[in-house]
């Protein structure tokens, strides 16, 4: 049974993520930071879910029996996790969130000292102590070896100061009516006191997270609301963030929910504009819009694919010497003031490209029309390998023959089969989508 998926460990909470999973899952990632320990400190962080206790309580209880200190920081946007366990010198960080998913659902992800996101062969490492019952017991602490809890709420002020000092110190938000949408997650205290510091006329939504509301009807996966409020306010922009604050969705001032790849291209452009785009490029994974891709080649960017989840978009970006890289889905990686995709980050650089031309966000933010693009996902029981299905090479041909670009694949966190097909001809995409749908419930159910 494979414990990680694209992105940490998560599942339902006290059905595939229970306490026995994340104390054995936290004793197994502290018996290997363990190698390499020098402060013999884990940072531990969460969103707002009320599951959230009960693991934290448990990895609590697995690190300190192999020894870990534990620092709690309580709830907090992922990349704050990721900066923090390095800025206070940790031996790793953990963060308990399952990102956009509904609140019955929670995950364990691992950062190391760096605040990077664990590689595929670490977390395979992980898994295996995970499984080694003998490992497992002999690596309990005894006496004055067993570790220690501490909660620390006095870390929020240095995230904060991080993030202000990615905005450049020659603008202000001065005069700037600003609707943010915190999704009753982890970033409902951190995103109002950046923006207001930073002199913005501030309105949020969604700040009340009572372990239940967490991105039920709002935030990232909806933002429909911010949409209406930014119309109704007469806002400058809106910013929507998912549950641990990693993902963002921008709304013009019309109203207009604006595309991931308008983004990352609008955003590549401007750091191209400035000098800061590193060898010209940037990376996306294959769930991007082939009118991105175009629309960076005319400017003399190329464009990197990776698979999907941010930190194989981190993976390439660092092995193509990349600064800047994302996801279609909001997850926006700026390597020089952040580890992983940081929502926070990313609104406050749109700001500043937006300040710096003097235009509407609605002028800026729609660089391109996208290429016709449906994504369907189809509920599953097994994960039937792919190239295992009577017919699925035929069918990957002759969608390609007709000039489409398709994506099938198993999502790492849930039981979906996800279909992505591309094309310029916008009929022939929803005629082939249904067909293909037809097929793999034919073949998946």
């Amino acid at each position: 049974m494979g414990l990680f998926g694209t992105d940490g460990v998560r599942g339902k909470a006290g059905e595939k993520i229970t306490a026995m999973l994340a104390m054995r899952l936290a004793m197994a990632a502290g018996i290997y930071f363990r190698k390499n320990a020098i402060t013999n400190k884990i940072l531990l962080g969460k969103d707002t879910r009320r599951s959230g206790y009960m693991i934290e309580n448990a990895i609590v209880s697995g690190l300190t029996a192999v020894g870990f200190n534990v620092r709690q920081i309580g709830p907090m946007p992922t990349p704050a996790i990721a900066f923090l366990t390095e800025d206070l010198r940790c031996d790793g960080g953990i963060m308990i969130s399952a990102s956009h998913n509904s609140f019955e659902d929670n995950g364990i992800k691992f950062f190391d000292k760096r605040g990077n996101k664990l590689n595929i062969d670490i977390e395979k490492e992980i898994e295996a102590i995970y499984y080694d019952e003998k490992l497992l017991y002999v690596s309990q602490s005894t006496g004055l070896e067993v570790g220690t809890s501490k909660r620390i709420d006095d870390v929020i002020g240095r995230y904060i100061v991080n993030i202000k000092n990615s905005f450049p110190k020659t603008l202000t938000l001065h005069g700037l009516r600003v609707v943010l949408d915190t999704a009753n997650g982890a970033a409902y205290k951190v995103a109002p006191t950046v923006f207001s510091e930073l002199g913005a006329e501030t309105i949020v939504l969604n700040n009340t997270p009572n372990g239940s509301n967490i991105n039920n009807d709002c935030g990232a996966m909806h933002p429909e609301r911010l949409s209406l409020e930014v119309r109704r306010l007469r806002a400058d922009i809106g910013f929507a963030f998912d549950g641990d604050a990693d993902r963002l969705v921008v709304v013009d001032e019309k109203g207009q929910i604006i595309d991931g790849d308008k983004i990352l291209a609008v955003l590549a452009k401007h750091l191209k504009d400035e000098g800061r785009l590193a060898n010209s490029g940037i990376s996306a994974t294959v769930m991007s819009n082939q009118a991105l891709e175009d629309y960076l080649k005319n400017e003399n960017i190329e464009l990197f694919r990776s698979d999907v989840g941010d930190k194989h978009v981190l993976e390439v970006m660092q092995k193509e010497g990349l600064s800047f890289g994302g996801e279609q889905s909001g997850h926006i990686i700026l390597s020089d003031f952040a580890k992983t995709g940081d929502g926070l980050a990313a609104s406050l650089q749109v700001v500043a490209c937006l300040l710096k031309k003097n235009k509407k966000a609605s002028k800026i933010l729609n660089p391109f029309e996208l290429y016709p693009q449906t994504l369907k996902n189809i509920k599953i029981i097994k994960k039937i390998p792919l190239d295992e299905i009577e017919g699925y090479e035929s069918l990957v041909q002759e969608l390609k023959g007709a000039g489409l670009r398709p994506l099938i694949r198993y999502s790492g966190t849930e039981n979906l089969l996800r279909i992505l097909l591309e094309g310029r001809d916008k009929a022939l995409v929803k005629r082939k989508i249904a067909e293909v749908v037809e097929f793999f419930n034919d073949r998946l159910k």
